[in-house]
Order: C-alpha cells, then structure tokens, then sequence
C-alpha cells in the first residue's frame, strides 16, 4: 500500500514548525526519522493531512553534559548514541537500548526523541527513560516546559505533549560516582519488538546499598511500566542474591502483559522476572566498575 495524500512542510527553524502544528492541529503530524510514522502512513493507520519535517532544524541533535544532567536532542539517532563516547563511557544503559533496536539501517535514521514520542510500548527507550528518571522537554507556543517522564506517557501512542509541542530534548541526571545501569530484552528475532525488556539503574552508596534504583519495563502493558515496588526492594534490601530475585518477583507482578504471537501473559511475567535479576547485577557490575 501507499499513503494517503498530504501536504508536506520543511520548517527550517523550531518557530516555525510550531506554527504549523498551531495552524492546521489535529491534521498535523511531525516527522523526525520517520521509522515508526512511514510504516503507518504506508498501512493508512496514519492518514495525517500535514507532514512536518523536523530534520532540517538545526540545534535538535546535539548530545552533552551540561548543568547536572546528559541531554539528548531529539533529532539525535539511535546511531549517534552507539557511536558517542562520552555515552559509551559513562551511560551505557543507552548503548544497550539503540544497539538492540532493529538494524543498523534504520539506526541511521531512527531518532531518539521520535522512539520516546511515538509512546509505543513496545518501543525500547521508554522503559530506559523511567529507570533513567529522565525528563523531557517540550516547546510550543507558550514557550518551553520540562514533563517528568512518570508523567509523560498517558496512554498507547499517546503521550503528554499537547498538539501543537515539540520534544525538544531528553535531560537524564548526569551519571556520577556508583551509578550503573543495563537493558536487557528477549527478542524472536534479532532487531524485533521485545517479548519483554527490563531497564535497571542504579546508584550505591558505598555501603553495598543504593540512593537510587530505577526499573523500566517494555512492552508488557499499554504503556511503559515502572515497577515501583521492586525499586523499593532493592533500595530497602541491598543487594545480595536473594533481594534481586524479590525485586524481579515484584517486577513480573508489575507487568500487565496480554497472551499474543510472542507468548503467553505468563511466559512474559516469566521472562520479566529473569531478565529484572540479569539486568540488575549487569547494572551493579557496572555501578562497581566491573561491566560484564
């Protein structure tokens, strides 16, 4: 199939692409690496009347340290994070989600805001986002505000942003002393959606404890899950054998998954347990020093 007709913008400043989404709403779309929205065009489950190239903006890719945090522009692609050293050195959770994400063609493409934006649960930063306790910037007309990323996805493929917002920029706390963190996910195939991923970070606090414990689920509910429990375990446990084996009971708990082509619910809250253990000491290894 083909898609439907449309009229095709290529702002060349971020002014200017609010406009159009202020100008013609609900019939616009924004197009970034276009990885997820053309296949949707090309099926008709996406009809939209605008298309809004973003690509041509400049200052929406860039990837940097700055006053506390690791921001990420939105244009940045997926092979931008696999290629960056400062991300390689001291972030590699991101490496482990982008390397994992289809192939390296369409990483050459993908963006790293359009995967956050699209909110497919299925998709692999959302659930590294949550452990990461990320938060993301968004600019319209009204100027520019910063969402909590516990706030930001709402429901499938719909996320906080008001129609006529654009991501701007992904802020993660800048990863210091003792943090580590590791994404994991069970795959049919190499470069497919995930039977279940399980994001993990931590920060310990040198006493074999943690300040901080993040835990991210993909593709196990209708949105990206959070499971708050298991976090509260480990932090209140440490973290010896038998504390990530409760925090990864408490995680498969946390999933809502459904019986699909790639499993039953059960084998899915299975492989979430397993894969929450196996994420969680990559991601201690890591925060010690000693990545696997």
């Amino acid at each position: 199939m083909i898609p439907g007709e449309f009229a095709y913008h290529a702002p060349g400043t971020l002014q200017e692409a609010i406009g159009l989404l202020t100008r013609h709403g609900e019939e616009a779309k924004l197009l970034a690496g276009g990885q997820s929205l053309i296949p949707l065009m090309r099926f008709r489950l996406a009809q939209p009347a605008h298309l809004i190239d973003i690509g041509r903006i400049d200052g929406l890719a860039s990837i940097g340290e700055r006053d506390g945090y690791l921001a990420i522009g939105a244009m940045s692609r997926e092979a931008d994070l696999e290629s960056d050293a400062v991300i390689a050195d001291r972030y590699p959770i991101l490496v482990d989600a982008s390397s994992v994400i289809a192939d390296p063609l369409v990483r050459n493409l993908a963006t790293v805001g359009g995967n956050v934006a699209h909110a497919d649960p299925a998709n692999d930063h959302p659930a590294v986002m949550l452990a990461l306790r990320a938060e993301v910037v968004a600019e319209g007309p009204r100027g520019q505000r910063t969402i909590a990323i516990d706030d930001f996805f709402l429901d499938p493929f719909t996320t906080a942003l008001e129609q006529d917002e654009v991501l701007v920029e992904l802020r993660i706390p800048r990863a210091g002393a003792g943090s580590g963190g590791a994404y994991l996910k069970l795959e049919r195939k190499v470069g497919d959606y995930a039977i279940a991923g399980v994001a993990a970070h931590v920060v310990m606090n040198g006493r074999g404890g943690f300040d901080q414990v993040g835990i991210g689920l993909t593709n196990v509910g209708l949105t990206p899950i959070r499971a708050s429990e298991a976090e509260t375990a480990l932090r209140d446990g440490g973290g010896d054998e038998a504390t990530l084996k409760r925090a990864g009971e408490l995680a498969a708990q946390a999933a809502q998954p459904s019986s699909d082509s790639r499993g039953p619910a059960d084998y899915k809250r299975a492989v979430v347990r397993t894969l929450t253990v196996r994420a969680l000491r990559r991601a201690i290894e890591r925060a010690n020093g000693k990545d696997l």
